[in-house]
């Protein structure tokens, strides 16, 4: 706080204490409800358990169950809208489904996939890419799970943010002015990400 109070003095800045938050990330649970005393510019800084980060809901162990339960149901909301251009007379092509779908849900679900990709609540936003695929491919219920990606010609939610991740990876690593670089050792830059192993509901040859 000491270091930020300096640098706003520096550039005759004035920041608002009152619009801060803190919060603090930790995995030990006898502390989990503990909150940090800390202010600044002489003022006592909120604590926000679950603070909300461009779009990003946090909390305290980077599992993002909060995130991805919201995520889930605006998914839900917006299933909605493309159930109802499924039962219309018009529009309901498959195409139009198709493109309705990545550019309504998908982008939705997808957001910032890269920071909880390997959350264990990631289940909560498939189950709705799953109600997706099947509404745009006019399939039933007991249609098997892996045969919807096939059918609906879209990759499965998995190996969208495992190439989201790769994206993201390449363009950072390919920028050696981002700050994120004095941060990490050099060693780390050097990992190769492989593309995920393909699965076999969703290789070409078992098309």
């Amino acid at each position: 706080m000491k270091t930020m109070s300096s640098y706003f003095r520096k550039w005759r800045l004035k920041p608002n204490p009152s619009k801060t938050e803190v919060t603090c990330f930790h995995l030990n649970n006898s502390f989990a409800k503990t909150k940090l005393n800390v202010k600044f510019e002489n003022q006592p800084v909120v604590h926000n358990f679950q603070p909300k980060y461009l779009g990003v809901t946090l909390d305290r162990t980077l599992s993002f169950k909060n995130h991805l339960s919201k995520t889930a149901e605006k998914l839900k909301a917006r299933n909605n809208i493309i159930q109802k251009l499924c039962g219309s007379s018009w529009g309901a092509s498959t195409p139009v489904l198709r493109t309705s779908a990545l550019a309504l849900v998908y982008s939705c679900a997808e957001y910032c996939a890269p920071a909880w990709i390997n959350s264990s609540h990631c289940r909560l936003v498939d189950t709705q890419l799953n109600n997706t695929m099947r509404m745009i491919s006019g399939l039933i219920r007991p249609t098997p799970t892996p045969w919807l990606p096939i059918l609906s010609h879209i990759p499965p939610p998995d190996l969208r943010r495992q190439e989201a991740l790769q994206r993201e990876f390449k363009k950072i690593s390919s920028n050696l002015n981002l700050p994120i670089h004095q941060d990490i050792e050099d060693e780390t830059w050097q990992i190769e990400i492989t593309p995920p192993s393909c699965r076999n509901s969703y290789c070409p040859t078992n098309i």
